[in-house]
């Protein structure tokens, strides 16, 4: 990885954020589109160990997978899967497409090193993406990728309105997901956040199973993604409506406002400490029978250890995988397929 790493700080860091996210999104998805792919994915991408069972209706090939966020469009599945990401959830995905906030709206940050974005939900819209999924598991390889999809509301839908935007998302995507995530916690939608008090999450979470069911398949997982900026008390509150709505689990954590740079959210190394803490914190108040996603600042096995020992089932990682390279998601599934002590 020191050559990416080398790489990164002396050449990329320089190119202007959002063009070299989309340039290497698009060269992935060549990529995973292309017949080298699969022979990367036994050899760079290659996870061993057993299949991870008892947490998503399929068995996992690992436990690390990619965050909402990189993947908005959900076309580059493929070449992430063969990188060796155990699992890929995209989007954020709204009913309608919407073009986001106005540019600049993404940024790195050496020290500490951290990405900090104000994109908006900038998506090509359900039925797109919808398109794309149904292309994807119509192929052999695109039928073995785990996938989860990532969903939201409109800019312009009132917080009352809420809820059938998430239904409509659940009812359009849940025929291709392995599980659905709930987005309430982004910075970058006004209002967004306001939707974490249990009292709106929980109307969201019924039209969000309500919207699953729509889809006549079978029962897609649904989890709903909490920031970190949240008190205590508000976290252990929303696990305890997870609980009673019989949701399947959380994302802990999105992007955190705490931090003196600008607008928008600040991810990477900044959110690791507070990442361990709200993954503990859910993990004690909801026991074992829930999935519980860690997210925050992985950089490294020991950080991706450490998640585990927080009580995470699984890891997710976007920062890292940008600032480390494409041999990060590889390297982590190998390391967890070994108990972590």
């Amino acid at each position: 990885m020191l050559p990416y790493r080398i790489a990164y700080r002396t050449l990329i860091s320089l190119t202007d954020p959002e063009w070299a996210h989309l340039a290497a999104m698009r060269l992935i998805a060549a990529f995973g589109r292309s017949p080298l792919a699969p022979l990367v994915a036994r050899t760079v991408g290659y996870r061993g160990g057993e299949k991870v069972t008892g947490l998503l209706a399929r068995p996992l090939p690992g436990r690390v997978g990619l965050a909402a966020g990189q993947d908005k469009k959900a076309d580059a599945v493929l070449g992430l899967d063969a990188l060796g990401f155990a699992f890929v959830e995209v989007g954020t995905v709204t009913p309608e497409p919407q073009p986001g906030n106005d540019k600049p709206r993404l940024w790195r940050h050496r020290e500490p090193t951290a990405l900090r974005n104000r994109m908006g939900f900038n998506n090509d819209g359900a039925d797109a993406v919808a398109a794309r999924l149904a292309e994807l598991r119509s192929t052999a390889r695109g039928k073995k990728a785990i996938v989860g999809v990532n969903i939201g509301k409109n800019k312009w839908v009132s917080a009352a309105d809420a809820p059938a935007d998430y239904r409509t998302c659940a009812r359009k995507l849940a025929e291709y997901a392995d599980y659905l995530v709930i987005n309430v916690s982004s910075p970058n939608t006004p209002g967004l956040r306001d939707l974490q008090a249990v009292d709106s999450l929980r109307d969201i979470a019924r039209a969000t199973r309500k919207g699953a069911a729509e889809a006549g398949v079978r029962a897609v997982p649904v989890l709903v993604k909490i920031a970190p900026d949240l008190a205590d008390e508000d976290i252990e509150a929303v696990a305890r409506m997870v609980a009673e709505e019989r949701l399947d689990g959380v994302v802990a954590v999105n992007t955190t406002i705490a931090h003196d740079f600008g607008e928008g959210g600040l991810s990477g190394a900044p959110v690791r400490e507070r990442a361990l803490e709200v993954v503990s914190r859910l993990r004690s108040v909801l026991g074992r029978d829930y999935l519980i996603i860690g997210v925050g600042g992985v950089f490294g096995v020991g950080d991706a250890e450490n998640m585990v020992r927080a009580g995470a089932d699984l890891v997710e990682i976007l920062t890292g995988f940008v600032c480390e390279g494409p041999l990060l998601p590889g390297m982590l599934n190998r390391a967890l397929a070994r108990p972590v002590r």
